[in-house]
This record gives structure tokens, sequence and C-alpha cells, in this order.
């Protein structure tokens, strides 16, 4: 019997390791335990089973690979479910009514249900699609416009030939066919499986109306005998509409090119973000350069990146320092300064210098790589004012065919002449012009287009419910550490005492805490630093829990801590100093004393910064209608503090998560509409309660799993223009969903032929289907407006 271990490449889930697990079983005498976190399958064999066997085994369930511990992984091309930044762009289909809600289809088609055009998230098959529909369009233009002039000549010019009329209505026939059964068959395939599946949309019209104005034509062409007096003309010839069909269904096509047109458009930003992640990297393996594909590089690889690179996965600096641009994900468009031990970004572009970073993010775990997966789902996510939208349009579309039904009723029994035309011409125009496309569009435009516009504007916005929703909040509750403030401490003075010199105090306060791990030693070593201090090692260090560090340094004691630590040392601390510190203290500040050979020499004075925008955010809410509320676990006197210099009114200090979480069911039951801004693991249970959880992309991966909206640079700022982006947003498609019915509302009276008797007016079938296409233009147009939108 033996044992070895083996690395999984491709793993994201647990459905991913119990299918490996599984998989590797079924391999005859193998007995393999698979675990997620690390990726590894611990595998028992009687005898050595080559590593290709266990290969072929985990590649027929998916997209995985597997190495011997100690030998380089070969990553999978694609990532398992979760997409990497490059394989995103191969992109998926949903369809656009979503008919079965947020279901992905593989490949391109047709929906099942409704029979509309599948979507591709990817921007390359957003392309694709536009170019198919434009060569259609552009097929059946150069056949339509031959039947529209045939058509037209035949009522300019009275042709007493009857063979001439009779090859202008074959020559008709036979221009119509490459429109109807080519170009434009789609739009019946749709109609009938909307049918099929009592999922009635605007193609059921565009079906049964065309469909209708086609087939009576045909009939009419090869059987004219068979049709009564009424329906002929001058000649005896019975009124055919294949001109009407030719042109009703290529401006149908029209609007789907201009929809797909758009579509392209919207997905600017997403195009924009593929683009930020590199193909390459270059591979630092036992001291030399080596350039490998973006997909091969593991966790833990040393990487180098050069001047003017792209920086290809999330990481951490290991050696050297340079500026980074951070702009395409941050929006700031002035450079970071990075350096060793600095978190570095997948996408951004480095400076002028070299520096090598160890690998800590890669695949699909980037930061890049979330926020292209977070608006490909957002875009194809539907806003619960669609819901209703989409059966307003079943019911409208039952409403009128029975519309439809009672004109024809109507005019054939009018007892006019040739009552049978005229009922048959308005029962048709009405079907045409009562086509809702750009009722199917006006949502679904809008929610596309804004999310983009937050994309742009470093918020992340997980779905169109979160877009609808930010609009209507007016509670928020916020997270003081992380949120409000920077969420680390830092050095804001070290003041000396006694004739003491500012730069002896910083060599010795930052001096003991070289080789400390605490958050406030770290913070007193970058801030020595900082000010060109040179440290040096202590010797005897030690770390006193709870209180602060001593050592030996120069052959001097040193001590550093808060209050406790010098009382249990009988270090006196004067009455006049313990005044200077409260007066500190009580503006939430935290403060150590410093201490050589047990006298007092400086104190240090340390902060949890407020972030600058915090301020300026917090008062843009309450301008806005919003009541802001702090909630922190933080003890009162420092919340105190941060209320009063924020002008906050509300605030709740010493919470815990379940207080946090409380307060929120509280506000919700007094009918408020509740947003969380946090940034921790302990605010992810109030982010999930709240209407919409908002996370600072400065904060932890649960956090942002657990909220509808993350602001990338972590700033409050962030949370108002995303209000002021769902308000526009929202405002747009209301607007949309006035240009969709105010053409069906005046258009269909018209239709039906209610001006006819006072103004002998009618709206010919074309002209419905022009004035169709116009109302999808309007709402397309008014979608794209949002791009222009001030936050």
């Amino acid at each position: 019997m033996m044992t070895h271990k083996y690395n999984i490449g491709g793993m994201s889930c647990n459905g991913c390791r119990t299918k490996i697990e599984n998989a590797l079983n079924g391999v005859e005498g193998a007995d393999a335990v698979v675990t997620l976190d690390p990726p590894i399958a611990t595998i028992t064999m009687e005898t050595h089973i080559p590593t290709e066997e266990f290969q072929k085994a985990i590649a027929a369930v998916g997209n995985y690979t597997i190495a011997m511990e100690g030998e380089r992984l070969k990553m999978p091309k694609k990532i398992h479910q979760h997409q990497s930044s490059k394989a995103m762009s191969a992109g998926k289909y949903y369809c656009p009514m979503f008919c079965e809600g947020d279901k992905m289809y593989d490949q391109p088609g047709s929906c099942p249900v409704c029979g509309m055009d599948l979507v591709a998230t990817g921007a390359e098959d957003e392309n694709a699609t536009y170019k198919e529909l434009l060569k259609k369009f552009w097929i059946a233009l150069g056949f339509t416009t031959p039947v529209f002039i045939l058509a037209m000549s035949g009522m300019l010019v009275d042709f007493h030939s009857s063979t001439i009329r009779e090859i202008v209505k074959y020559a008709q026939f036979v221009f119509t066919l490459p429109v109807v059964f080519y170009a434009a068959w789609m739009f019946f395939e749709r109609a009938w499986t909307s049918l099929k599946t009592w999922k009635l949309n605007m193609f059921t019209l565009i079906g049964i109306g065309s469909g209708a104005a086609f087939i009576f034509s045909v009939i009419a062409l090869f059987f004219p005998s068979i049709f009564p007096e009424v329906f002929r003309e001058k000649h005896g010839d019975v009124h055919l509409y294949f001109e009407a069909v030719a042109v009703i269904l290529t401006l149908v096509l029209l609007g789907q090119v201009l929809e797909a047109k758009a579509h392209t458009k919207t997905n600017t930003a997403l195009k924009e973000l593929l683009k930020l992640a590199p193909t390459q990297a270059t591979l630092v393996n036992n001291g030399q350069d080596e350039m490998i594909d973006i997909e091969d590089i593991q966790k833990g690889d040393i990487l180098r990146v050069k001047p003017g690179e792209k920086i290809p996965v999330d990481g951490m600096i290991k050696d050297g320092e340079s500026s980074i641009d951070e702009s395409m994900i941050t929006g700031e468009p002035i450079p970071v300064d990075k350096s060793v031990g600095d978190k570095v970004s997948a996408g951004t572009i480095n400076g002028v210098k070299s520096f090598t970073m160890i690998a800590e993010k890669v695949g699909d775990e980037t930061l890049l790589a979330q926020i292209i997966e977070m608006v490909q789902t957002a875009s194809r996510s539907k806003a619960p004012i669609q819901k209703i939208t989409d059966k307003v349009s079943r019911y409208f579309v039952m409403t009128v065919i029975a519309v439809a039904v009672i004109t024809f009723c109507i005019w054939a029994f009018s007892g006019i002449e040739h009552a049978y035309v005229f009922a048959f011409s308005n029962a048709l125009a009405i079907l045409i012009i009562a086509c809702p496309c750009a009722l199917g569009l006006a949502t679904p435009m809008s929610v596309m287009v804004g999310i983009g516009k937050g994309a742009q504007n470093g918020m992340l916005i997980k779905d169109a419910e979160a877009l609808e929703i930010m609009d209507k909040i007016n509670v928020l509750i916020v997270d003081k550490t992380g949120t409000i403030t920077e969420g680390k401490p830092s050095v804001e003075n070290i003041v000396p005492l006694n004739g003491f010199s500012c730069e002896e105090a910083m060599k010795y306060s930052g001096s003991i805490n070289l080789h400390s791990e605490h958050p406030l030693g770290e913070a007193i070593v970058q801030y020595a630093k900082s000010n060109d201090i040179y440290l040096i090692d202590a010797t005897n260090f030690e770390a006193l829990s709870g209180q602060g560090v001593s050592g030996i340094i120069d052959g001097k004691t040193i001590k550093l801590g808060n209050q406790k630590l010098f009382e249990q040392l009988h270090i006196s601390i004067s009455n006049e100093l313990k005044n200077i510190v409260s007066v500190e203290q009580a503006k939430g500040k935290t403060i150590s004393y410093l201490a050589v050979e047990n006298q007092i020499v400086a104190y240090v004075i340390i902060v949890d910064a407020i972030k600058p925008s915090s301020k300026q955010a917090i008062q843009t809410l309450i301008s806005q209608g919003v009541e802001v509320v702090m909630l922190t676990g933080d003890n009162d006197r420092t919340a105190q503090a941060i209320a009063r210099e924020l002008n906050l009114l509300n605030y709740k200090a010493e919470c815990l998560p379940a207080d946090k979480l409380n307060e929120i069911k509280r506000y919700q039951e007094m009918g408020k509409i509740v947003a969380m801004a946090g940034d921790g693991i302990n605010d992810a249970p109030a982010l999930m309660q709240a209407n919409i959880g908002i996370a600072m992309g400065t904060g932890t991966d649960v956090a942002m799993q657990n909220s509808a909206v993350t602001l990338i640079k972590g700033d409050l700022l962030g949370i108002s223009k995303a209000k002021k982006l769902s308000h526009a947003t929202m405002k747009n498609i209301k607007q949309n969903l006035f240009f969709a019915f105010v053409y069906n509302t005046l258009g269909i009276p018209i239709a039906a032929g209610i001006l006819y008797p006072f103004f002998g007016v009618l709206l010919s079938p074309m002209i419905g289907a022009a004035a169709m296409s116009l109302s999808s233009v309007s709402v397309i147009t008014n979608a794209l407006r949002l791009k222009n939108v001030k936050l």
C-alpha cells in the first residue's frame, strides 16, 4: 500500500470537490480523499497508478487538472463554474424576458419558452449577434425595396394590362419570400413558441399580424376566385399585402438591429474591464524569468512585473517598489505608491520601476474577475418593476388581440362598401402598431446602462433589484471601523517630554516595536520609518499581552504601553500628564506611554483616522433625506467623539453582530427601507438582513459576498452616488414605459378606424409598423442618456 498527495487545479466549490473525489474513487485500486482548502487529493493505492489515469478520470467530469505534490500543476484553460477573466469573454446566453429566471444557456438560439433570441453575456458574442442581425436586415431591405416600389407603382400607374398586373403581383410574392422565410423567419418561430407556452409577447402580435397578411395575400394571388366581390378592386383584382408584410418585418428587424447595437454599447464597461486582464506573465523560477500563460499562475508563485506592464493577478509586493495606476479599477487618477508588503490588483498598470510579487489570488478569485462576473450577472438581472411590466405585457397582448377581433367584426358588419377589406386592414394595423417591442426593452435597457455606469464609477451593483431599492432607502446604518474610519491604526503624533527629543522618542518607540506583530506596534514602526528614523533591534524583547512591550536598546531598558502597564510597574504618571492625555482620549484616541530607564519621556497618540470623504458623504446623504446611524463595537467614548466630529445625531456603541442585526430589524419594523454599510466579517449578518447591503471594497470577501452593492474604493461618497444613479435609472425606466405605452395608446384607436367616420383617416399597416419601430428607438435612445448622468 502507498499513499500520495496530489494538487488539484480548477476546483472552486464543494460541488467540485465531491465530483473530483467520486471520479478518483472510480479509478480501480484508488481510495481518494479530497479537500477543498487546500485543494489536495490524498490517494491510497495498492500499486502505483499513473497520474494520467487520474487526469483522465477528473477531466471527464469537468475542467480539472491533477499533479503530484511538488510538481507544477497545469491549470485548466477555463476555470470551473466561475469563469476566469479570459474565459469570461467567451460568454453565455440568457433570455432577455427571463422566462426561466436567471437560467443560462451554453449555446446561442432562441428561448424555449417565449422564443426570444438568447442574449449573449460576453461582449464578443454580443457583437456577433449584432453582425448577424445586421446582415439579415440588409438582405431584408434589399428584397423589400423592390416589393415596395412595385406596390407603389400599382397605386400611381393604372396598369390596364392584366398581364403586367399579374407580373407585378408575382414579382412581389417572389421578393417577399426571402424576407419571410429567411431574414425574419425567427419572428414567426418566436410567435409560435409564445402561443404554445402561452407566454404572449410582442412577437405574438408580429407573427399573427404579418402571418395573416402573408397567408391572405398568397391565397388571393393563387385563388382569387374564392374571394367575394367586396374584396376586389377596380380591375377585379384582390388587394395584396405583400408590401405591408415585407416592410413591417424589415422595420421590426431594424428595431432588433438597433437593440443589438445598444447591447454592444452598454457592454462598453465590460469590454474595457476584459481588456485590463493581461494574457501572459513573467514567472521567476529558480532565479530565471519564464513567460507563462495567465491561466498557469498558481498561488505562491513569484512573478516579475516590468515597467508599464499590467499586473497579472492579485498579490503582494515581495521585492521592490513602484507607482501603480489603479484608475481603471478605483477611478482614482493619481498613481499609488506601493512598496514591499503592499497589495496589488490584477489589471492595474505598473509605473516606471520593476518589482516582484507573490501571487495570492488567481483566476476567478482576483478582484478584476469578480468585477467582471458581477457586472455580467447584474446586466442580465431583473428589477422588481420588470416583473410588473412583464405581467402587464401579457395582458396587454391578450387585450390587443381581443380589440383586433372586435374591430374586424364591427367593420365587417358595418354595411359600408368593401367592409371586409376595411375590417381586415384595420385589424391588421392594430396588431402591428400595438406590438409592445418598446415595452420589452423599457426596463432591461435602463438597467444595463445604469449598472454599466455604476461599474465605471467604482460601484459594483449585484443585480437590478438592488439598483431599484437604492432609490428608496431612507435609513443608512454604517459601521465605524473600516467604513467611516480607515480601519487601521496610525500614529497621529509622538509627543516628547522633559527635554527628550522627538527623534529619540521615535527611535526608541519604533525600535522596540520592530518585530512586534501587533497593529499598534506596526503603526508606530511605519510612523518612525516615514520620518526617516533609523531603527535598531531590541534585545530581551517581551510582548505583554493587552499592556505593551519592553526590551533593551543601546543598553537602556525601554517600555512602551498603556496606563495599566505603568501602574503595575509602579512607574508614576503625573496628574498634569494624565489630564493632557484624558483630553486626547475623550476624542477617541489611543495613548501609549514611552519610558526609558523607568522614566516617562514621551507619549504616542494613535488614531483610527476618519476617511477624508466620510463627513462630506454623510452630510450629502442627510441632505438626500437619509437618516444616518452609526453602529460600532468600539467603546462609547470613541463612538461619541467620532459622532461629534461628523455631526451625527444617532449612534450606538459596543454593538455585537447580533445587536447590529436587531437594530436593522427594528427600523424595518417601523416601515423603513434600510441600507447597511460595513466591511468586516462581523457585519455580514447585518448586511444580509438589510434591504440593501453595501460593502467596502477595502474590506473582507465575506462582507462583499453578502452585499448587493460593493464600493471598490471603500468610500462612503459612493453610497450617495449609488442613490443618485438609482434615482436616475428609475426615472429613466418610467420615461421608457411612457414612450412604450404612448404610441400604443394613441395608435390603437386610430388603427381601429375611430377617426374614419369624422375625417376619413385610416392607419395603414405600414405606418403602424413605422410607429412601432419609433417607440423602440425612443426607448433605446432615452436609456443611453443614462451614460451621461453626472454622479
